[in-house]
């Protein structure tokens, strides 16, 4: 049974969507402010967080930073109608995806489902091919899925399994484009809709987190228009 921790300080929120998850048969922590849900995760860390952005005492973006220093768990932010900005800057920061207030639970249920899924194939490798599964060498960067590690010049880098999953899929094959579509296809469930923006946000926060650990990084290219290429160094 997964453990979705819900952190949102609309105590109706955590109410309707509390129950409707336990009904699908997670097991969910509630929190209605940053701060208690940072010390709480300190202590144990749940395999899912959906976090609001506007909080008391510790926000859901000073959240997410702090948790992605210690975690790659799946994130979705909720957000409102009207922080376009904070949606492009969470996922630059790190999270896997945003929903909009309001919201379908129905649709929440589903993009949950999807990311754990996600991890779980990476984690296990039961739902993945043999190829894909394989430990793969690409010049400097090294990736295996199985332990879900990620090297570039022998140094560690953290990913989430949304950056690893789109990574691997530029990687496999070195020269050639993929489109948005297709890493779309790559990166999320057909249930689960995204738009361009959501996988350019991804990209631009997958070359950041690779060049933290070399401010050369340049193997992701840009065709605007086109879609990424990852050329082998």
């Amino acid at each position: 049974m997964s453990r979705i921790a819900l952190v949102d300080d609309d105590r109706n929120i955590l109410t309707s969507v509390s129950i409707t998850l336990e009904a699908e048969g997670f097991e969910v922590e509630t929190y209605n402010d940053g701060q208690s849900a940072f010390e709480a995760f300190s202590r144990r860390m749940p395999d899912m967080a959906v976090l609001d952005i506007k909080m008391p005492r510790m926000d859901g973006m000073d959240l997410l930073q702090r948790l992605r220093q210690k975690t790659a768990i799946p994130i979705i932010f909720l957000t409102s109608k009207d922080d376009e900005i904070d949606e492009v800057l969470g996922l630059r920061m790190g999270a896997d995806d945003y929903v909009k207030k309001p919201f379908s639970q129905r649709l929440l249920v589903e993009r949950i489902r999807a990311l754990l899924r996600r991890q779980e194939a990476i984690a296990s490798g039961e739902t993945a091919t043999t190829e894909e599964n394989k430990i793969m060498e690409r010049g400097n960067l090294r990736m295996d899925p199985l332990r879900h590690s990620v090297t570039w010049k022998g140094r560690d880098v953290a990913l989430t399994v949304t950056e690893f999953l789109l990574l691997q899929a530029l990687a496999q094959r070195p020269g050639f484009v993929k489109s948005r579509d297709q890493l779309m296809d790559v990166a999320y469930d057909d249930q689960v809709y995204v738009d361009d923006r959501t996988i350019d946000s991804h990209i631009k926060r997958l070359r950041k987190k690779m060049r933290s650990v070399d401010d050369d990084f340049t193997a992701i290219e840009t065709l605007y228009g086109i879609g990424y290429r990852y050329n082998e160094e």
